[in-house]
């Protein structure tokens, strides 16, 4: 079962790095791994002014809520400290960042419900 949860993952993965790449985000990097957490996509906005730390989270139902409402404070805290790793290691100074959220709600047949949150936290 892991190994499908995380090929669900991947796949909510896949769908939110082209759905940015849609929108004219460029995609530096994904999967960044840091201690024990990652960062699902690392990219520049569309105006190429801001460095983005998105993390995605994917669903098939509403059973417990929306996707967006499943990132814990806890989680929020582990993103910004990978985030500050991230810009530590690659040396990178003097560029604002933000973090996204890219939510999205699997629907059977019918196409994929994306939320882009600019700015989650």
């Amino acid at each position: 079962m892991p190994n499908d949860k995380k090929s669900f993952g991947d796949k909510g993965e896949d769908l939110a790095a082209e759905f940015l790449t849609e929108k004219g985000y460029e995609i530096i990097e994904r999967n960044y791994r840091y201690g024990h957490g990652e960062i699902d996509i690392i990219a520049m906005d569309n105006e190429q002014t801001q460095l983005v730390f998105v993390e995605v989270k994917s669903r098939h139902n509403l059973d417990y809520g929306y996707p967006e409402e499943q990132i814990s404070k806890g989680k929020q805290k582990q993103i910004r400290k990978i985030a500050e790793a991230y810009l530590y290691e690659k040396e990178i100074e003097g560029v604002d960042c933000r973090v996204d959220v890219v939510a999205i709600l699997f629907q059977g047949k019918k196409d994929p419900y994306i939320n882009h949150i600019e700015n989650a936290f």
